[in-house]
């Protein structure tokens, strides 16, 4: 089981699903990062404020300086550390959104998802599991789509006991990549299936290994 800052990936799956704790900013915890708050910060000021979120144990705002920075095209080598000091210094109220590791299409995931927005009411949920795809070439992650009247947290934990399981995502499931989707929620069945095939579709369309979908 990969190891990265002394917390194991399940320990951190735990810790994503804690919610907020001590530390947490009261002035992001509600915004989406589909909205990036901190879009409009300099590049010194959203460093600074992410150091400060270290401090305090503020896992909110450091997920959104991380997002922003992401979205931004930092250097991958600067996202990947903050991601090991956020995770190793707030981990308890890391949002789910914030993946764990670092994802190369990332930015792409969230422009294309963007397209989409649910126009009926349901109890269906659109959700994205991160793959691995490190022992082929080219891109070592891959994503898989798909729709269910579960949570997206809850359905991959189905996908890795084996309950109504994709084999992509038994074999080669690593996290929820729960942020690009989060607006595709609670839609009807009948809605989210057209979704489901259609973002899949579009996610390969940009270059994305693409499991689902279906």
């Amino acid at each position: 089981m990969p190891i990265l800052a002394g917390v194991t990936v399940t320990e951190r799956g735990s810790a994503k699903r804690r919610g907020r704790g001590r530390g947490t900013s009261d002035t992001l915890a509600d915004r989406s990062p589909l909205e990036r708050p901190l879009r409009v910060l300099p590049r010194a000021e959203l460093r600074a404020r992410f150091q400060a979120a270290l401090h305090a144990g503020d896992g909110v705002t450091g997920a959104h300086c991380i997002h922003e920075s992401w979205l931004r095209g930092e250097f991958v080598q600067d996202v990947e550390r903050a991601l090991e000091q956020l995770w190793r210094d707030a981990a308890a109220t890391i949002p789910e959104w914030l993946p764990m590791q670092y994802v190369s299409w990332l930015p792409t995931a969230y422009e294309v998802a963007a397209r989409f927005r649910p126009r009926t009411k349901g109890r269906s949920n659109i959700y994205l599991i991160l793959l691995d795809y490190s022992d082929r070439r080219g891109d070592p992650h891959g994503a898989y789509v798909g729709m269910s009247r579960y949570t997206p947290a809850q359905r991959f934990d189905q996908h890795k006991a084996g309950l109504r399981s994709a084999g992509s995502v038994l074999k080669r499931g690593l996290e929820v990549l729960a942020g690009p989707t989060l607006h595709l929620k609670r839609m009807s069945r009948h809605e989210a299936e057209r979704v489901e095939a259609a973002l899949a579709g579009a996610l390969a369309d940009a270059g994305i290994r693409v499991e689902g979908g279906h």
